[in-house]
């Protein structure tokens, strides 16, 4: 059936049923806001059915296979088997579970939820199109989350079986014996860890001098050994220029060469979908990279706001979620506005990594004086009763002692973010850490040893 021209209103619409926008429509209807929220796939978008949460789920069964020859020094002799169907069965029931938990929350606030594709037609205007059906809605305010999509490669082009994308490569019931990765930032590296401790062969390939470009070299050196350590290949400085019978094609410091391979992973990152929603009908401006130009608000007109991987800023859930709350305030007449000192960067990696606010180099580089302390993990109890001493954790402070960053790279680093993100959030300051009692033995402990090095009296290291 197709609806004419004449078109339904609505009162708050929100476009894409991801982190961002889920968050915004329940955010919207507690405000008191009839809400109506158009996803044209799965409720959780990208980072629930195919992206943060399956892939850390698989992380999860991957270092259950490794945990054989960590615990074999300890006395525990264990074996272990993979079945990938059960793995994938249990991947299946992780996402569903969570979504499930999504569609709950937004019925039970009353969000009237629509399939389909949204695209703008006129300022206050959208047509959705579910496969014949064609409806037109005029909306009072709109909140646009429709996210991102994986950046392809014309010289490697995916062809869902050989050469794939990250979301195919999680849904895959078959173990690849050779996996090349292209692409090594925070995805790669997660997957490389993962899939090597699954049992595949992996290397990655990355352009850059090193892989996780952009984090601090000690971070990156760290994470290195890791995956050398489980036979991770890593070749930098390296393109992928194609793909042949014998494998994977590409040019690097000593020319070209044929990585061997039964499939391909591209990985090179993510580009958003503003190009397919007609944003700019609606009157919103697009800068070079394709992403929304919006205030501090997420205003990008006067009665349509834009979130997450739609705008400026790292592609990450929890950003979204956070400019969420800020544009449904915003829509609903309350003031707000996006300005975070820090959004917490993770990679599961193996080890993780944990990176919020200012490292030492950016604020020197940012004309700040600054101190930090480190902490080798070496020196915590708790890493030790882990088994996994490679790592650090490292305060930075500005000339006042404030906590302006927290850097960390170890075995479940990931958990410090929250009490890392909060000292900098509130400008805590070194005696604040130092002075606070954490739990032995913790990992917690690291940031508070850390702090007592930058308060001049370290206890457990020198």
């Amino acid at each position: 059936m197709v609806v004419g021209e004449v078109a339904e209103a609505v009162d708050l619409l929100v476009v894409g049923g991801g982190p961002g926008g889920y968050a915004a429509a329940l955010h919207a209807a507690r405000l008191g806001r009839r809400v109506t929220l158009v996803e044209r796939g799965e409720l959780g978008g990208t980072c629930l059915n195919v992206g943060c949460i399956p892939s850390k789920a698989l992380i999860e069964v991957a270092d259950a296979m490794a945990a054989p020859e960590r615990v074999a020094p300890w006395g525990v002799a264990a074996t272990t088997d993979l079945d990938m169907s059960a793995v994938q069965a249990h991947l299946g029931a992780v996402v569903e579970r969570l979504t499930g938990g999504v569609r709950h929350l937004l019925d039970r606030a009353g969000v009237v939820v629509l399939a389909g594709e949204a695209r703008f037609i006129k300022p206050n205007r959208v047509v959705v199109e579910h496969g014949a059906t064609v409806e037109h809605l005029d909306f009072r305010h709109a909140i646009v989350a429709t996210g991102s999509r994986p950046v392809e490669l014309a010289e490697v082009p995916l062809d869902g079986a050989r050469v794939v994308g990250s979301a195919d490569l999680l849904s895959s019931d078959t173990l690849p014996e050779e996996l090349v990765l292209v692409g090594g930032g925070y995805v790669g590296v997660e997957l490389g860890c993962a899939f090597a401790k699954l049992g595949s062969r992996v290397t990655i390939v990355e352009a850059e001098g090193s892989i996780l470009p952009g984090f601090e070299d000690r971070i990156t050196r760290t994470v290195t050994r890791g995956l050398r350590n489980l036979g991770v290949g890593i070749c930098c400085n390296t393109t992928a220029v194609g793909i042949d019978d014998a494998g994977l094609v590409v040019s690097g410091p000593s020319g070209s060469a044929t990585l061997p391979t039964d499939r391909v992973a591209v990985v090179v990152g993510r580009r958003p979908n503003s190009d397919l929603i007609g944003l700019t009908e609606a009157g919103a401006t697009l800068d070079g990279s394709g992403l929304i130009v919006v205030d501090a608000a997420r205003r990008a007109t006067d009665t349509v706001f834009a979130i997450g991987d739609l705008t400026a800023g790292p592609a990450l859930a929890h950003k979204a979620t956070a400019e969420a709350e800020v544009a449904a305030d915003v829509a609903c007449g309350h003031a707000n506005a996006f300005d975070p000192t820090c959004i917490p960067l993770i990679v599961f990696s193996d080890p993780q990594v944990m990176v919020v606010g200012m490292s030492e180099g950016e604020a020197s580089s940012a004309g700040i004086a600054v101190t930090s302390s480190r902490f080798p993990l070496a020196a915590s109890g708790r890493a030790a009763t882990l088994g996994a001493g490679d790592g650090f954790v490292t305060v930075t402070a500005d000339g006042e002692g404030t906590v302006i960053g927290v850097q960390a790279v170890g075995a479940h680093v990931a958990e410090l973010a929250g009490e890392a993100a909060l000292a900098v959030e509130t400008a805590a300051t070194v005696e604040d850490i130092a002075g606070t009692i954490h739990a032995h033995p913790t990992l917690g402990e690291a940031i508070a040893e850390a702090a007592m090095g930058l308060a001049e009296r370290p206890l457990h290291a020198g």
